[in-house]
């Protein structure tokens, strides 16, 4: 039986992803979970959008403005220090108040992130 042995990233060597707008992203991943960093200039928008990921996201700076559910009706600031729970399959979109830097993490890992198949990031 092989031992399982810890694996150190240093966010310096992570490649810089340039999204839509000003955002960009960074993320580091195991076969069952995902960190993502992402920062926002203010007035970046990530359009609606679901996955099965359940996600957690946490903002160290700045302010993200969410929209949830079918009608987009349900808004949520998140500030420093706060973090959202994304519930699998939740419709929901996003837009930074003000210059943002933030972690998102995933399970299972968004395979859209890793493939570069996530387009409504990218257009």
């Amino acid at each position: 039986m092989s031992e399982e042995k810890a694996v150190v990233s240093r966010w310096d060597d992570v490649r810089l992803d340039k999204m839509r707008g000003g955002i960009t992203r960074k993320f580091v991943h195991s076969e069952k979970m995902m960190v993502g960093q992402i920062s926002f200039q203010k007035g970046d928008s990530v359009p609606a959008h679901r996955h099965d990921n359940e996600q957690y996201t946490y903002v160290l700076t700045g302010a993200l403005r969410f929209l949830f559910g079918e009608d987009q009706t349900q808004e949520v600031v998140v500030g420093p220090g706060e973090i959202v729970l994304i519930p699998s399959g939740l419709l929901h979109s996003a837009s930074a108040d003000e210059d943002t830097f933030e972690l998102d993490i995933f399970c299972p890992p968004r395979r859209d992130w890793i493939d570069g198949d996530d387009a409504y990031m990218r257009q």
